[in-house]
């Protein structure tokens, strides 16, 4: 039987560098934002890291069990189809797992009593499915690194 995400990806020895791993694809992804919509997103994201500089290393470290274990069905139904690119398998269903990804960060949007941080959220939430579903590629890249 394959290993789950959890057992590969939050391994004490492997979890800080998937920590330093998706902070890097967070700050791609932004990066390369463009148009109306990028520039909302890369100002949510410029307002965070300024409200609070360490938010976006904690919210990865915070986050990444439960967004792992949104993953976790679609990596066991990647492994039992035999594929090999799991973020072209993830892509074919980009809008269904950025759904599934989002509900981690809506959740705890809802929690949060930083209105800074909420009101960033809000702003860029509309547009997130389509961000989210554009990082896939990548986010499977990332998964496949440390699962081979």
């Amino acid at each position: 039987m394959a290993a789950t995400l959890q057992e590969i990806l939050l391994a004490p020895d492997i979890k800080p560098q998937v920590i330093a791993d998706c902070r890097k694809l967070i700050d791609e992804e932004v990066s390369e934002k463009s148009g109306v919509s990028g520039a909302a997103v890369k100002l949510a994201y410029k307002t965070v890291k300024a409200f609070d500089p360490g938010h976006i290393q904690h919210m990865v470290t915070t986050l990444l069990p439960d967004l792992v274990d949104k993953l976790e069905p679609y990596w066991t139904d990647f492994n039992a189809s035999g594929g090999s690119e799991f973020g072209d398998y993830l892509a074919k269903r980009g809008n269904e797992v950025a759904e599934a990804l989002l509900s981690v960060t809506d959740a705890r949007a809802a929690r949060s009593s930083r209105p800074t941080i909420i009101k960033a959220y809000k702003t860029v939430r509309g547009g997130a499915v389509k961000n989210v579903e554009a990082a896939l590629p990548r986010v499977g890249d990332l998964v496949l690194k440390y699962a081979t």
